[in-house]
């Protein structure tokens, strides 16, 4: 691409070029698909002094920015985050082809045959921050699912996302595939993104992956369908049938296991009836973890190191070791908590009796539901996916994890032996 044009004038091509190699990808066969993942899995390896060359253009530049130490970490291509990307691709190259499965097959009455069959959705435009293992994870999801993708990293990470780019695109050269079918958009320039979510002829659907400033911008701006999730508001229900040894557990785990992902559990609610048995051993578990509590009047009167909830702690996402602690009457009131300030994204009761737990599963209307489980599983590997390109809290088309499924459409298609109406 030719990156003295003008900016639209670019990503009309990159769209373009794009919209030509979907119609090739979505007819490859998987061992075709196959092949031209393992070929980038081998050249990530061979290829991983030049990688690391480039990469370190970007490490110089953030260190010399100010870059938090965790974000550099994140950008750094270290031998174990390349052999992790290369295992990955052989992974995902190992996993079924998803495009052609016919389901919901059915015989009418007439001798028709009536079929779902799954297909690419086409064009995938990615827009994601900081982290360069996703231009190979997102290539090697939408390839594998028979789309096209273009992919626009953050400005932190371009040189190892231009990079990566040109792995994915002699690994598709390699197994006679169109490199058009992965471009990396190698620009900076802020407007792109916007580009992209207004590209309707080109992309068939946006994914932004990073913070809520990217995502409320693309939401707003878009007008190309978008799978997203904005805030992860995660609840755990201790209900009045819990077992306590169970929910401590779950609890526990729920927040501590990693406090900065969008399975994080940021409100725990707790019966009124089991709240004295559970909270002051909880609250002072979670205290010895480092975790700052913020509770309701029922909630300070049993854990006395909490501090007075907001309105808005309800409403947070922390992302940290921060915790909303509140004592509700019943399920009804749990549920309605949970109706008003989640954000549709996973949550999960504790308790032994079925009745309630069927009840939570069936009106609490997040994208994934848990009993008896905490909610950082929201995870597509956890679900047997295999991997994914982000959580989705869409009513529409993908909802929870997505993965290869996810990344495509259902189609109908009818046979027939020359029936009439």
């Amino acid at each position: 691409m030719d990156q003295t044009l003008p900016l639209d004038q670019i990503m009309r091509q990159i769209g373009s070029h794009a919209r030509a190699a979907a119609r090739v990808v979505a007819r490859a066969d998987g061992r075709t698909k196959a092949a031209a993942l393992r070929a980038m899995a081998e050249a990530l390896r061979a290829r991983k002094t030049w990688l690391q060359a480039e990469n370190a253009k970007d490490l110089q530049a953030a260190r010399a920015s100010g870059l938090d130490a965790a974000l550099v970490d994140r950008l750094t291509l270290s031998d174990k985050a390349l052999g992790l990307m290369a295992t990955g691709l052989e992974q995902i190259a190992a996993m079924p082809d998803p495009v052609g499965e016919l389901t919901e097959t059915r015989l009418r009455p007439n001798g028709m045959q009536v079929a779902r069959m799954r297909v690419p959705l086409g064009v995938i435009a990615i827009v994601y921050e900081s982290r360069p293992n996703v231009t190979i994870d997102a290539a090697a999801l939408c390839l594998k699912s028979g789309n096209a993708t273009i992919l626009r990293g953050g400005s932190e990470a371009i040189h190892s996302n231009t990079a990566l780019g040109r792995i994915v695109r002699e690994g598709l050269e390699a197994a006679g595939l169109p490199a058009d079918a992965v471009q990396v958009v190698e620009t900076t320039d802020r407007a792109a993104v916007g580009m992209l979510a207004t590209m309707t002829d080109y992309v068939d659907v946006i994914v932004p992956r990073g913070g809520k400033g990217l995502i409320k911008r693309l939401s707003d701006e878009a007008r190309v369908p978008v799978i997203k999730h904005l805030d992860g508001i995660c609840h755990v229900y201790v209900d009045r049938a819990a077992d306590l040894a169970k929910a401590r557990t779950i609890a526990f785990n729920a927040k501590t296991y990693r406090y900065g992902i969008c399975g994080a559990m940021e409100t725990l609610l707790v019966h009124a009836d089991v709240a004295p048995a559970f909270l002051p051993g909880m609250g002072e578990a979670f205290s010895a973890h480092g975790v700052e509590l913020r509770g309701c009047a029922r909630t300070r009167a049993l854990v006395p190191q909490a501090v007075a909830a907001t309105e808005e702690d309800w409403d947070t996402e922390y992302l940290g070791p921060i915790l909303s602690v509140k004592v509700v009457d019943d399920l009804d009131a749990a549920i309605a908590h949970i109706e008003a300030h989640g954000s549709q994204h996973t949550d999960a009761i504790v308790t032994e009796d079925l009745s309630a737990a069927r009840r939570f599963q069936r009106e609490v209307d997040s994208s994934s539901v848990y009993v008896n489980l905490p909610t950082c599983f929201a995870d597509g590997y956890e679900y047997g996916l295999g991997a994914e390109i982000g959580i989705s809290t869409n009513k529409l088309h993908a909802r929870g994890p997505v993965g290869l499924e996810g990344l495509t459409t259902l189609k109908w298609v009818l046979t027939g032996d020359g029936q009439t109406r």
